[in-house]
């Protein structure tokens, strides 16, 4: 019951976040707060796949799928949340 009620809550998410990422990319703030939120659901996704005990289904394979997934949105959320701006920091010199 627990796993199930686990996965559809993470599925969810997923879905939002992924959504939300896709058209917010210039949002650093955003980028930062999805992606610290997403190391959670990733620690307790891959807490509750292996941690609770659950039936041989279709979703165990969706419900780790979805956590290496997430792993690396997670990371490409990192990646636009913390990068710096090329543009304030790139120096040209006009001759």
């Amino acid at each position: 019951m627990l796993f199930n009620v686990i996965f559809w809550i993470l599925a969810i998410w997923f879905v939002i976040n992924v959504i939300w990422m896709w058209f917010q990319l210039n949002n650093q703030i955003l980028q930062k707060t999805f992606a610290w939120i997403n190391v959670c659901a990733i620690v307790i996704g891959f807490w509750v796949y292996y941690g609770v005990s659950h039936d041989a289904s279709a979703i165990n394979g969706w419900f780790i799928a979805m956590n290496w997934v997430n792993i690396a949105i997670a990371a490409i959320q990192f990646y636009f949340g913390y990068r710096t701006n090329e543009d304030s920091t790139t120096h040209h010199s006009t001759n």
